[in-house]
C-alpha cells in the first residue's frame, strides 16, 4: 500500500484524472495540486451530478480532506472565488480549514487574459491568460498571491484567508505521515518541456513538476499512477498521429461524450498510442497505469494500437517530439478483436469480456507497467481496482 500517490496524465489531458482522484481521495488525507491554472478541467460525476473544478482540488468534496494549491499554479482570484461560491452553492465545504493557496502563486490578471485571446490564437489555447502568466513569471515581473492579498481590490480580502505557507503546511503533512495525493493537470505531452512544443501547455505536467510546484523532495513522492484512456484524444491544434476522421473516430467522440471540460471544445480522437505510452512511462517513472473509458471501445468489431510510426520509409519504434515527424508519419498498427458486450455494471476483472482483458494485457505487454485500475464509466462505483498494492 502506498503512503502517497502521483496522479498524472499521460497522453494530452483529458485523460479522466478527476475521476481518479475523486476515487483515490476518499482513503487520503491531503489532495495537493501542482502545475496549471484554471485551463484544467477535472469533472467528477457524483449520483447524478456533475461537478468541474478548475483550480480547486477534487479531494474538496471530501469532508475530511486537506486540499492544496501549490506554488506551480497561475490563479485568477476571480475563478477561484466563483469555484468556492459555486461549491457551497452544492453543499460542498470550502473553507480555510480544507483549502490553502499558496502565497508563492502567481495571479492572473485581466490584462494577461487579454493578451492571451490576442497574441495566441495560432496555438488554440483556452484563451484564460494561463501563458502570460507564466510568461511574466519567468521574466521576474509577475505578481504573487502574497503581494496580491496585499492590495485593495476586490478578491484579495475574499482570498486572503486561504492564503498560507504551501511549502511548510505539506513538508510538515508528510512528516506527520498523512496520505497524500497529488493531483497532475493538463498530461505528459502538454508538458511545457517534453510535449509536443509548442503546443503545449506553460507548466510542468509530468511528476517532475511534482518537487518545483509544491516545494518537496522527489523521495517523498511515493507511487506515481500515470492515467490513460483506452484511446487517445487531444483538444485543438497540435499533432495526433493516430488521429481518426472516420466513422470509428465519430463513433468515439460521441460514446466517450468528447468535449472539453473547460472549453467545450470537440476532442479529436484516436487510437491507443503505445509509444506515446512508453514515452509517458519513461519521463514520469510510472509505477502503475489506471486506464479509463474502457467501456467506450464496445460495439467495435477491431481496435487498434499504434505500435510504431512509420516515416520516410524508416520504421520510428520511440516517440519523438519532432513535429514534422508526428504531422506526416503513418502509425503502424497492431489490431485486437473487439467485444459487443456494454461493460456499465461489470464489477470486477473477471466479468470483462476476454476481448477487453486481452485488450488490457496488451497495453501491459506494451508498456512494461502493470495495470492497477480500469474505468467503465463516469460513477465511483464504476471502477474495478485490479491491483491494491499501489493505491492507499
Amino acid at each position: 500500500m502506498a503512503k502517497n500517490i502521483a496522479v498524472v496524465g499521460m497522453q494530452f489531458g483529458d485523460e479522466g484524472k478527476g475521476k481518479i482522484i475523486d476515487f483515490l481521495a476518499e482513503s487520503a488525507d491531503v489532495v495537493a495540486r501542482f502545475n496549471g491554472g484554471n485551463n484544467a478541467g477535472h469533472t467528477i460525476q457524483v449520483n447524478d451530478e456533475t461537478i468541474i473544478s478548475h483550480l480547486i482540488p477534487s479531494g474538496i468534496l471530501h469532508k475530511e480532506t486537506i486540499n492544496i494549491i501549490g506554488n506551480g499554479l497561475v490563479v485568477d482570484p476571480k475563478v477561484l472565488m466563483q469555484e468556492i461560491e459555486n461549491l457551497r452553492i452544492k453543499g460542498v465545504k470550502v473553507t480555510p480549514d480544507n483549502l490553502a493557496v499558496s502565497e508563492n502563486a502567481h495571479i492572473i490578471l485581466e490584462n494577461h487574459i487579454k493578451e492571451d485571446k490576442e497574441k495566441n490564437k495560432h496555438l488554440d489555447t483556452t484563451a484564460r491568460g494561463i501563458g502570460p502568466a507564466y510568461t511574466d513569471k519567468a521574466a521576474r515581473k509577475g505578481l504573487r498571491v502574497v503581494d496580491y492579498i496585499t492590495k485593495n481590490n476586490e478578491f484579495s480580502k475574499k482570498l486572503s484567508p486561504f492564503v498560507k505557507n504551501t511549502t511548510l503546511l505539506i513538508n510538515n503533512l508528510i512528516d506527520k505521515n498523512k496520505k497524500i495525493l497529488f493531483e497532475g493537470a493538463q498530461g505528459t505531452l502538454l508538458d511545457i518541456d517534453h510535449g509536443t512544443y509548442p503546443y503545449v501547455t506553460s507548466s510542468n505536467a509530468v511528476s517532475g513538476g511534482i518537487c518545483t510546484g509544491l516545494g518537496i523532495g522527489p523521495k517523498k513522492i511515493g507511487n506515481v499512477l500515470g492515467i490513460a484512456k483506452a484511446y487517445i484524444t487531444r483538444v485543438g491544434s497540435g499533432p495526433l498521429p493516430t488521429e481518426l476522421k472516420d466513422d470509428a473516430g465519430k463513433q468515439l467522440q460521441e460514446t466517450g461524450k468528447e468535449f472539453g471540460a473547460t472549453t467545450g471544445r470537440a476532442r479529436r480522437c484516436g487510437w491507443f498510442d503505445a509509444l506515446i505510452g512508453n514515452y509517458s512511462v519513461m519521463v514520469n517513472g510510472l509505477d502503475a497505469i489506471a486506464l479509463i473509458k474502457l467501456d467506450v471501445l464496445s460495439g467495435l468489431e477491431r481496435i487498434k494500437i499504434c505500435v510504431g510510426y512509420k516515416y520516410k520509409n524508416k520504421i520510428i519504434k520511440n516517440f519523438t517530439a519532432n513535429l514534422e515527424i508526428l504531422e506526416n508519419c503513418e502509425p503502424i498498427y497492431e489490431e485486437l478483436p473487439g467485444w459487443k458486450e456494454k461493460l456499465d455494471n461489470v464489477k470486477s476483472f473477471k466479468e470483462l469480456p476476454e476481448n477487453a482483458k486481452k485488450y488490457i494485457k496488451r497495453i501491459e505487454e506494451l508498456l512494461g507497467v502493470p495495470v492497477c485500475i480500469v474505468s467503465i464509466g463516469p460513477e465511483r462505483n464504476q471502477t474495478i481496482v485490479l491491483r491494491k498494492e499501489f493505491l492507499f
